[in-house]
């Protein structure tokens, strides 16, 4: 088998999923209050106090803890199907698909939420690798049900997913330091290629 892993956020697209998707899911004035009252959140992890993971858990859950599973899986398939492809690079998808062509199993391993990615990987005909969302009777509680999809846990999901002893060779198309436990497992590894 041979592999090509693409990162999302800034390798397929040109602008951050998560950013965007707050801003379609909570409207107005809702969301400017949310970021206020996270700016101590968001200005530690500006400045490195706080790592990433841990900044995008408190982002989720203030915005998203409390609401029904089955309304925040309907938004994001809407997400995912109206808005996530005026943010792909055109170049990615054509990348994609010489991949396709050529009978290579493509797979998509992003740190941003499932629900949002689910739909647009579904239609692309990849797989998907992603941080996935806590339920408990019914309701998002806040927290993720996996690690954060980014650095070391890409390589890890990977890892339980495929069986690397029948991969042949693998392509990895990343854009960040999030990316460089995949880029490293590659035969031909791809920076910022798009």
């Amino acid at each position: 088998m041979v592999l090509a892993i693409f990162d999302f956020d800034g390798t397929i697209t040109h602008k951050d999923s998560f950013r965007l998707f707050l801003q379609y899911a909570v409207k107005g004035s809702v969301y400017f209050r949310g970021l206020i009252f996270l700016s101590p959140v968001l200005i530690a992890y500006f400045f490195g106090i706080m790592p990433n993971h841990v900044a995008k858990q408190k982002v989720f859950a203030h915005f998203f803890g409390g609401w029904r599973a089955e309304d925040f899986a309907v938004l994001a398939d809407k997400y995912s199907s109206s808005e996530v492809g005026q943010i792909i690079r055109p170049e990615a998808i054509k990348r994609i698909a010489w991949h396709q062509r050529q009978g290579h199993k493509v797979v998509v391993v992003s740190a941003s939420i499932k629900n949002w990615l689910d739909y647009w990987c579904r239609i692309q005909g990849v797989d998907l690798i992603a941080t996935e969302v806590e339920e408990k009777d019914e309701l998002l509680t806040g927290r993720f049900r996996t690690p954060n999809c980014n650095g070391s846990e890409k390589v890890r999901r990977l890892k339980d997913r495929f069986d690397f002893t029948d991969i042949d060779y693998i392509y990895a198309y990343g854009n960040s330091s999030g990316d460089k436990d995949i880029l490293e497992l590659a035969n031909e590894k791809f920076y910022r290629f798009f």
